[in-house]
């Protein structure tokens, strides 16, 4: 076993009792003494401060860098305004996703930021694809944090005025507290917040600075997850994966209007043809991700199998846990797609016990991206 790598972050984690687990090659902080449940409220009440300096972040500079990456994603990149950012994935030729990413135009360069697990071989898959013409620099001196909730703006306008005046999925390169910062109006918990890139030597300074807000508390992985399950958002590895396709895993939206098969680039990236046969014959899809509230308060994890009332296997739970916004257990998972409808009863085997569950709409919590005033 490899030693596990440390955020520059690490320290800060530890002084302030933490709860350090291995992920994703990193020493990461699970929890702090408040425990989950209380992280997961404070978040949606007030301003979680997350490290998630374990993430890969990636610079791209050259005319055709654009050009080069939208030939990698079903998303358009070329047209993406300067100052704005978008989701995008990975396909390979099957369609399956390889991993999700943010890209983000900053004029100058394109700022991509890849997940922790798969930051090697995205880094070497955009080395080998995206032609001699790009540059590509791997910004591993920097750290990565994220401020979430709803005074997060307000927060961090007290630092830097500026940032309040960003909308959802806007970026900006600012001076912070003379700290040199790449900022999105992003995040994942599906709460207003930002994500804040900067020197991974400044990196304690800026968190402590954060830290001396009465409204801040910092959070750990444990709520991380339960943030993001709650709001609907996918975990790479687990609710999408290589043999999954973003139809099948309910990501159509993501799928940039100019890249499907009757758009003005259409296809050209990795595994169009499947794609696009699977949006033409959407009744003939095997699977479909889908959200599911259970009818009891035993929570419902990872690898559940899903049975119909002959308990017949019908899919598996690929995300579950409990919801502490909404007070039940929430998951998410794939479908056999004739199970796939909105308030279909179906059963989830936990411990030899088939506990109901209904399929449900997601986001299980209403997300509140900063979309303007009105």
């Amino acid at each position: 076993m490899s030693e596990l790598l440390k955020t520059p972050l690490h320290d800060l984690h530890v002084e302030m009792g933490a709860k350090m687990v291995p992920f994703a090659g990193y020493n990461m902080p699970v929890q702090y003494p408040a425990g989950v449940m209380k992280e997961h409220l404070h978040t949606r009440d007030q301003a979680g401060l997350f490290d998630v300096s374990h993430m890969g972040q990636v610079v791209l500079r050259g005319e055709r860098a654009a050009a080069a990456l939208e030939q990698l994603v079903p998303v358009d990149i070329i047209d993406l305004p300067v100052g704005k950012q978008r989701y995008a994935f990975f396909t390979n030729e099957q369609g399956g996703v390889l991993d999700d990413l943010m890209v983000a135009n900053y004029g100058d360069f394109i700022y991509v930021v890849v997940n922790a697990a798969c930051k090697e071989q995205d880094i070497a898959y955009m080395r080998a694809s995206l032609g001699s013409d790009v540059e590509l620099e791997v910004l591993d001196d920097r750290a990565l944090i994220a401020l979430q909730g709803p005074v997060a703006a307000q927060v961090l306008a007290r630092l830097q005025p500026e940032l309040k005046s960003m909308l959802f999925m806007d970026v900006r390169e600012v001076e912070i507290e003379g700290m040199s910062c790449l900022v999105s109006r992003s995040g994942y918990t599906g709460e207003d917040g930002y994500e804040i890139s900067l020197p991974g030597d400044q990196a304690e300074r800026f968190c402590r600075l954060l830290l001396q807000q009465p409204e801040v508390a910092l959070i750990g992985l444990g709520a991380r997850d339960s943030l993001r399950l709650e709001s609907g958002l996918c975990l790479y590895g687990h609710d999408i994966t290589t043999e999954t396709t973003p139809v099948e895993a309910s990501l159509l939206w993501a799928i940039s209007k100019v890249r499907r098969a009757d758009g003005e680039r259409a296809g050209g990236f990795p595994g169009a043809d499947r794609i696009f046969e699977q949006m033409r014959n959407a009744s003939e899809l095997r699977q479909k991700r889908v959200g599911l509230i259970a009818t009891g308060k035993a929570p419902v994890r990872e690898g559940a199998e899903l049975v119909n009332i002959e308990g017949i296997k019908i899919g598996e739970v690929t995300s579950g846990s409990f919801g502490p916004s909404i007070g039940n257990p929430v998951a998410m998972g794939y479908l056999a797609r004739e199970y796939a409808a909105l308030d279909t009863e179906v059963y989830a085997l936990v411990r030899g016990k088939a506990l109901p569950m209904k399929v449900a709409s997601m986001p299980f919590v209403k997300q509140r991206y900063y979309r303007g005033e009105g």
